[in-house]
């Protein structure tokens, strides 16, 4: 067209779009597929932690018997134990043996001194020399009386046997008319007042002589009351020469020269080292089983010697029971008093049972989570475990586990949160 020409030139008509919607389903495609991997990864199972397989310990369960026992520590202590402490206060003048010295009964340890002790035994000597003195001389006062009662007893005896044969003979002259009625009359009388006068004498004579005796048993009483008294201050004064009281040897002594001691405090002991014992102190968990009788072993160190049950305590203390296990007379070499040692005691023997070593912190009669390995693999799953009758390194399985399956025995407190791992 010619330049200036009022016609228009080719216009430019816009033409219809489609609809873009393959992004938008690519969108929705995307979201689907991203739900659904998530969905997928929120089913998976967490992998297993894993726990290097050195460090746990491992037991497989198996059938047959099992030696129910108890374990504890303890020392030995000598069946004979002499103690021998102060009866009175004193100072520690001499020291004549010291501790680990052969004694015999008769073997001055010691020598204490209190001139207080001294004194009262001598007053004592003296109150029972003068109550005795007060004895003889009321012994002799009372006879005297007594003596003196019976010769006025004999006189009237006579008098009245007199006056019993002149009634007597006064009456047959009445009878005879030889005597008047007066004069047999005061013969009877007389007669009669011998005889009364001659009772109450009597009665007096009696009267007297149980007087005598409870005197005289009050006044023996005071006298023997008086001898324990001095018996017991002399007794006071020769114990303050300390002897060993029986033969052993000196295990303590503990006192210095011129310490002051009380009554009550331990001067020495003495012990015979050739017959011990075992103390043990069993924990009050285990212990409820143990009784008098059963058999034990006990490790000196030296060697392990039998022994039985002879005594346990009816208390506990601090968290322990402690029993008293009898020893031969023939001990190792080496065995002495106060050694430590251990013990164990045997409860029972159970022949066909389902047993497991002992896991970390399992009591008998329990249940409680123990991991399992799995059949021919690496992992071990927790399971519930119920645990019957205990011993030292071994438990009996009641429920939740099968002969020949191996389980983790150690602490595996660290895992609780899991219930399985993987051993490495």
């Amino acid at each position: 067209m010619a330049r200036g020409s009022l016609w228009p030139g080719p216009v430019d008509i816009p033409k219809a779009r489609a609809p873009r919607r393959k992004p938008y389903l690519l969108a929705a495609l995307g979201l689907a597929a991203l739900v659904a991997v998530t969905v997928g990864l929120s089913r998976l199972r967490p992998a297993a932690p894993t726990v290097d397989k050195a460090s746990v310990w491992l037991d497989t369960v198996k059938r047959g018997p099992l030696v129910r026992q108890v374990k504890g520590t303890g020392s030995l202590v000598p069946e004979s134990i002499r103690w021998l402490t102060a009866d009175t206060a004193g100072r520690v003048e001499r020291i004549h043996v010291r501790p680990g010295a052969t004694v015999t009964a008769g073997t001055l340890l010691l020598e204490l001194s209190n001139p207080d002790v001294q004194l009262q035994a001598l007053e004592a000597e003296r109150q029972l020399a003068s109550a005795e003195g007060d004895f003889l001389e009321l012994r002799e006062v009372l006879q005297t009386q007594r003596l003196s009662q019976q010769a006025t007893v004999a006189a009237l005896t006579a008098e009245a046997a007199d006056a019993a044969r002149r009634s007597q003979a006064n009456t047959a002259l009445f009878q005879k008319s030889f005597a008047g009625d007066l004069e047999t009359r005061q013969a009877q009388d007389k007669a009669q007042e011998a005889g009364q006068r001659l009772e109450l004498e009597r009665q007096r004579l009696d009267v007297m002589s149980q007087s005598l005796r409870q005197r005289l048993a009050s006044q023996q009483e005071q006298v023997e009351r008086l001898k324990a008294v001095a018996r017991f201050r002399r007794q006071q004064v020769e114990s303050m020469k300390v002897l060993a009281g029986e033969d052993g040897v000196l295990q303590e002594l503990p006192l210095e020269l011129g310490q002051w001691v009380t009554p009550g405090v331990l001067l020495a002991k003495v012990v015979k080292p050739d017959r011990l014992k075992a103390e043990l102190r069993i924990a009050e968990t285990q212990a409820r089983d143990i009784l008098p009788g059963l058999k034990a072993q006990v490790d000196t160190r030296n060697g392990i010697v039998e022994g039985t049950v002879a005594r346990v305590a009816p208390a506990a203390s601090q968290g322990t029971v402690r029993v008293e296990v009898s020893l031969p007379d023939t001990l190792p070499r080496g065995a002495r008093p106060d050694l430590t040692v251990e013990g164990t005691v045997e409860l029972e023997r159970l022949d066909d049972v389902l047993s497991v070593g002992r896991p970390a912190g399992a009591q008998a009669e329990s249940t409680l989570a123990l991991f399992r390995l799995l059949p021919g693999g690496d992992e071990a799953v927790r399971i519930p475990v119920k645990l019957g009758r205990g011993s030292v390194n071994a438990v009996e399985v009641v429920q939740g586990l099968s002969e020949g399956d191996q389980v983790v025995l150690s602490d595996m407190t660290a895992w609780d949160a899991v219930e399985r791992v993987r051993l490495r």
